[in-house]
């Protein structure tokens, strides 16, 4: 019963902290603490619905289809001969998302987040060639890497922002490694992975911008 209800609870974290939830999480924050926050209404929604739409729900549906094509289990797609093609679904999907931002003429800060999540999404598959790591360590990375990067870039303090996202990163892997989509090094070496490529990309993306 006991270890039920931790595999039930690794299945609801897993499903919460996901790399397809996160690009939002990011664009949600940059509204809160940036000067992005003094936008319309209308505009944050519609950027909102744009995230939302072309980073969670479509890649998502688009996932869910292709497994059930073949039958497979959620463990049984997380081979890593079998995880080729969500990776290039989601980058499809991320790469359309940071276009239409670009194409509504969207403060660019948005499209930072958007492109500092595809970058990890790309790397990710490039890694996943040779190696499997976890996805879900490498997008709460992701995010730890554009918050230290969105600190120096509007000079505020991240610490407490920090703690939770370590916090939330222990969860995510742990559940990981309960539900045995990964090993402790894969789970390490993806959020190592996370935190490296989104930090560049946001650093490097702001100085050509």
């Amino acid at each position: 019963m006991k270890e039920k209800r931790l595999i039930l609870a690794s299945r609801v974290i897993s499903s919460i902290i996901s790399p397809f939830y996160l690009p939002m999480f990011g664009v949600i924050a940059l509204f809160m603490f940036t000067y992005l926050g003094m936008l319309e209404t209308w505009i944050k929604v519609r950027v909102l619905l744009i995230v939302y739409l072309f980073t969670a729900i479509i890649p998502t549906y688009l996932i869910k289809i292709y497994q059930y094509y073949h039958g497979w289990t959620p463990i049984q797609l997380g081979q890593k001969e079998r995880r080729m093609v969500p990776y290039v679904i989601s980058i499809v999907c991320y790469f359309m998302c940071y276009y239409i931002i670009n194409l509504l003429h969207m403060p660019h800060f948005i499209g930072t987040v958007i492109m500092a999540a595809l970058a990890v999404q790309v790397v990710c598959a490039l890694i996943n060639l040779r190696w499997k790591i976890s996805t879900h360590s490498a997008a709460i990375g992701g995010v730890i890497g554009s918050v230290i990067a969105f600190s120096f870039l509007f000079t505020f303090n991240p610490t407490w922002w920090l703690f939770l996202l370590f916090f939330m990163a222990g969860l995510v892997g742990t559940s990981r490694m309960i539900l045995r989509q990964h090993t402790l090094l894969e789970v390490c070496m993806g959020f190592i992975t996370g935190i490296i490529v989104a930090f560049l990309s946001v650093i490097y993306y702001r100085n050509i911008v």
